[in-house]
């Protein structure tokens, strides 16, 4: 047999024996051990001198010292403090009561809580198992159809692995040799659109259909309100803003009263009042940080170029003068800094005869070789320095950034009036009822959405690394778990051992992977496939539409880790040929995986929610409430493809 049919004989016998229940890393290293003692076999040296061993040391030791695969312990380690911590249940209740009015408002509860939690843990089978705990009775016993609620907690326990931040990004961006952060940003509008996706579907299914999703009775829409809130609300005013305000500026009604033996202080009115005004200031904060990064943060390499050229040609001494023929550099603007005259410290025109001097005793350099071909780089964020600062002028400015469009003015104050009239009619509306579900929300929405900002805010701005912030997030997780008092030493001792278990299969299955892949090249296998696909002559839609559907059959029978280290490898030579890009390649993988989770037969979010389902809710049912949601994961790879500004500009904008 010859080396190219062992090295297809190693990729489908792989595939045989994992389906047939095999462990996947020890599985991969075995193989590559066996067909790499094929491959290097030498009948004239003994056996131990078979350069496998020297591979497979290797092989391990570049997945020990691989950093990306640093933060992979620390995020599996904030999902389970944060799954151990029960952090979840009031959660529920609260975003449910916010939501009553949506039709079929479990379920679209139990969807965003699985989209934000999946987003902070990271885990899909911690999701689905929790949320199949919290949501999946209450559903049933609400009259809700056993396809509707299984399908939407198998979907949305699914989108933490897509979300940021991801262990299949991270494990992506090492196997692809891709920026993690860039990753990230790239698969953040993808994944909540996605999630938008399924929302549209529950509901416009609810609205042709609500039978599947009865209304809850009004007992249980319900909040009870406190006695000393109702007593301001009839004090005061029934807008609880302003009786809030009117009772701490004018506290004396309020604090001379005595509500079911509970004296109300002038604290508690305070605190209430702050708690009253957190969707102004969210919505404040959100749109004075898009302000300030846009107009001001980005705009401060423009701004230190215009003090430059105010102060430099001054602070030398010199006149500007415009650049010497013959160099390539395209005249500046006027606006822009300009080339002084040969005889100042700077570039200098080479001579006629050609060929470069040594560097003149003024120090001023020569123009380099090639220096006609350099062009003035036009404007827009760029990843390295200027022509000039290449050619070594000292006194270069930093890269031109691009200017802040006229559009971003006009929808950015068009957003700050939608915000306002959301505002005013949200208070108008905000009685004591009203007050009391945000009190709620605020106690246990709040903490949760904090830490996942602040994880994202710090990846994806550049602040810290991945390892870094997913540092913040164990600690944070910690902090939200010690805070609600959910947390003993049991529980954590249980998110170590958890942590440690994930952590060391991941890395495993890196070493058995990375050995995999070397011995599959060695043996001629890579070669065969890329061979196969060029001979077709197809057109980069084409392979782009056969590599995604190759992957999506492959999660029928396998995971998204044995496709990710065993396939994906295989395709990314080739995505140079073919002229796409491996960040939207790689996020269009991303999005594909969804399905092997929703996939039978081996669809592991079934499992999961099976197991904690009630007796009488079978496998098939799960199975038949998850097909939707797997045609619009297609859908939504249709919508990047058409529109690959979805995937590509957020990474783009922020890191050029």
């Amino acid at each position: 047999m010859s080396n190219a049919a062992l090295g297809m004989t190693m990729l489908g016998l792989i595939v045989v024996v994992i389906m047939m229940g095999f462990p996947t890393a020890f599985t991969l290293m075995g193989l590559g051990m066996l067909f790499g003692y094929v491959a290097f076999y030498d009948p004239t040296a003994s056996w131990l001198d078979n350069r496998i061993f020297d591979l497979m040391v290797q092989r391990a030791f570049g997945a020990m010292t691989n950093e990306t695969l640093l933060s992979i312990p620390l995020f599996v380690l904030m999902g389970y403090v944060m799954e151990r911590g029960a952090l979840v249940d009031k959660m529920f209740h609260s975003v449910q009561l916010a939501f009553r009015s949506v039709p079929g408002s479990l379920a679209v509860t139990t969807l965003i809580i699985c989209t934000f939690w999946g987003i902070a843990s990271g885990l899909v089978g911690a999701v689905v198992v929790l949320m199949g705990v919290i949501a999946m009775r209450p559903m049933l016993n609400a009259g809700y159809d056993t396809r509707l609620a299984a399908g939407v907690i198998t979907a949305g326990g699914t989108l933490g692995i897509l979300i940021p931040p991801s262990v299949m990004i991270i494990v992506y961006a090492a196997v692809a040799g891709q920026s993690v952060v860039k990753l990230y940003a790239a698969a953040m509008f993808p994944g909540f659109f996605l999630a938008f996706l399924y929302l549209v579907y529950i509901i416009g299914w609810v609205l042709i259909n609500p039978k599947i999703a009865p209304r809850l009775p009004p007992e249980q829409q319900q909040v009870p309100v406190p006695p000393w809130l109702s007593h301001l609300s009839n004090a005061y005013s029934r807008r609880m803003l302003p009786a809030l305000a009117s009772a701490v500026a004018m506290p004396g009604k309020a604090l001379q009263a005595s509500v079911d033996g509970m004296r109300i202080t002038w604290g508690l009115l305070l605190r209430s009042l702050v708690t009253a005004l957190v969707p102004l200031a969210l919505a404040a904060g959100t749109l004075g940080a898009v302000w300030w990064y846009v107009v001001i943060h980005s705009q401060e390499d423009n701004n230190a170029n215009m003090a430059a050229q105010v102060t430099q040609p001054a602070r030398a001494g010199v006149d500007v003068a415009a650049p010497p023929p013959g160099t390539g550099l395209a005249e500046p603007a006027a606006s822009g800094v300009q080339e002084p005259p040969a005889a100042s410290v700077g570039l200098q025109e080479p001579p006629a005869e050609g060929g470069l001097k040594e560097l003149s005793s003024d120090g001023g350099l020569e123009a380099p070789p090639g220096a006609a071909d350099v062009q003035t780089p036009a404007g827009g964020k760029e990843g390295g320095e200027t022509a000039m600062q290449q050619l070594g002028d000292p006194s270069a400015p930093a890269p031109q950034t691009a200017s802040v469009p006229e559009a971003f003015y006009t929808g950015f104050w068009i957003a700050c009036g939608l915000t306002l009239l959301l505002l005013a009619w949200y208070y108008w509306r905000f009685d004591a009822e009203q007050f009391e579900i945000l009190r709620m929300l605020v106690s246990s929405v709040m903490p949760l959405t904090l830490l996942t900002l602040m994880v994202l805010a710090v990846i994806l701005f550049g602040l810290t690394t991945a390892t870094e912030s997913a540092a913040v997030g164990a600690a944070g997780a910690f902090l939200m778990a010690w805070h609600a008092r959910t947390l003993n030493f049991q529980r954590i001792k249980e998110a170590v051992f958890l942590t440690a278990k994930t952590t060391s299969m991941v890395c495993w299955l890196f070493v058995g992977s990375a050995l995999f892949s070397a011995v599959f090249a060695l043996l001629g296998g890579q070669r065969v496939v890329e061979e196969w696909v060029l001979s077709m002559d197809l057109s980069p839609l084409q392979f782009l539409l056969l590599s995604q559907a190759i992957i999506f059959i492959l999660g029928w029978p396998l995971e998204w880790t044995e496709i990710l280290v065993i396939f994906v490898p295989i395709f990314l030579p080739l995505l140079a040929h073919f002229q796409i890009d491996p960040i939207l390649w790689g996020v269009l993988v991303f999005v594909n995986l969804q399905a092997a989770f929703l996939s039978p037969p081996v669809a592991m979010s079934a499992f999961y929610l099976k197991g904690v389902s009630p007796a009488h809710v079978t496998i098939n049912q799960i199975f038949a409430g998850m097909m939707p949601y797997m045609l619009i994961v297609i859908l939504c790879m249709v919508f990047m493809y058409i529109w690959p500004g979805l995937t590509l500009w957020l990474p783009k904008y922020l890191y050029g």
